[in-house]
């Protein structure tokens, strides 16, 4: 059995090793290396996957974040709503902003932003939501868009969790995940479900105006040749990776279906050890599996961290400290009693590994070893 990876991109680049070099190539042999062709190509490329208006590529998902809420231009102080439970950069680009975030508490079982809580946290200062997509799960967006309607709200989506999943709402539409809000958001990290070799992101927009500004944001808040618009930053994305991701693109459906195989395989494997609650599928949701965590009810999270390790099995807890808690967020408004769910989970999920090349043998293994510690226990 070959050594089991957290992610696997080795084995995966292997497979499309000839397509890549040729893109790669490709590039050096034009000397391309700044926007133009291989850029605007692969924007063009994801407008259609997504259905949107505009994307415009930039050099990571913070900065993705971070030109989304510049190119809103809301005034300084106003409070975003934000899940307590995620990666730092949702609340980090905030701060940056002068900006004030919001910590609210997730749902327990689907990790993803609580509706009803966030709407218990709106005020007169309330200009925007941020539903993060936790682990390739679509937020409720019926919800979140219902929101941003009767508050007159931003919906700025996360989606760098969540590439190629789909939320169908109530009235039977269906929508990629960041195509739903006035402003979504993506990063191409290396292990992301669309991913280059490096660092990467986009933000994508069916708001012509607000698309503008966004690309414009990108490129030192420049209007036209050397005239300046905005206080902008330098954002892009590098050619090479924009090559590198016109390959897989096309084959991101195909390697989100592996992922969905191998979380079907976990699931069937672990449904019946009763420590754990495995995680939840949703009728209006195409879940994507960037991650497949676990949530260890019995306070043996660790233990089984540990059991894992010494059978070579990787594991991550993601995350083990709410947003609140962290030093520099501590002064920014939240109610720690109203985010219980957030604090439990910090304590209690473990995920295993997840991506496309894992093979029978070793799920089997993993999910051996997953029962053989709670059957000895």
């Amino acid at each position: 059995m070959n050594n089991i990876q957290m992610v696997d991109l080795v084995s995966q680049h292997q497979k499309i090793r000839t397509e890549i070099d040729a893109a790669i190539g490709n590039i050096i042999d034009k000397a391309w290396f700044i926007k133009g062709g291989p850029v605007r190509d692969f924007e063009e490329q994801l407008s259609h996957y997504l259905n949107v208006k505009k994307v415009v590529g930039c050099a990571n998902g913070t900065d993705a974040l971070q030109a989304a809420f510049m190119a809103l231009e809301l005034p300084k102080g106003s409070e975003v709503i934000v899940p307590d439970f995620t990666f730092i950069a949702t609340a980090e680009v905030l701060a940056l902003l002068d900006l004030v975030p919001v910590f609210v508490d997730v749902e327990a079982d689907t990790f993803n932003l609580d509706p009803v809580k966030a709407e218990q946290a709106i005020t007169e200062k309330t200009k925007a939501i941020v539903p993060v997509h936790m682990f390739g799960l679509p937020c409720n967006m019926d919800a979140f868009m219902d929101l941003a309607e009767r508050h007159d709200l931003y919906i700025v989506e996360d989606a760098a969790q969540a590439m190629g999943s789909e939320y169908t709402f109530a009235d039977g539409t269906t929508k990629k995940s960041g195509s739903v809000g006035h402003i979504g958001c993506t990063s191409f990290f290396p292990s992301k479900n669309l991913s280059c070799m490096g660092d990467g992101g986009a933000v994508f927009t069916n708001d012509e105006v607000l698309g503008k500004r966004i690309e414009q944001m990108c490129n030192h808040g420049m209007h036209d040749a050397y005239s300046y618009k905005y206080v902008g930053i330098n954002s892009r994305l590098d050619a090479l990776q924009a090559a590198v991701l016109s390959v897989k693109l096309p084959k991101l459906d195909e390697y989100n279906a592996a992922r969905k195989q191998a979380a079907s395989d976990y699931t069937s494997a672990l449904q019946n050890v009763s420590q754990l609650d495995l995680p939840v599928e949703s009728s209006s949701s195409k879940h994507v599996y960037h991650q497949y965590t676990l949530r260890v009810k019995d306070g043996t999270r660790n233990e089984l961290e540990a059991h894992l390790k010494s059978k070579g099995i990787p594991t991550k807890i993601y995350y083990p400290i709410p947003f609140h808690a962290h030093e520099p967020y501590n002064d920014f408004p939240y109610n720690e009693e109203a985010l219980e769910n957030s604090m439990w989970l910090c304590d209690h999920v473990l995920s295993l590994p997840m991506h496309t090349e894992l093979d029978a043998e070793q799920m089997k293994y993993i999910t051996d070893s997953v029962i053989d510690f709670y059957q000895n226990k």
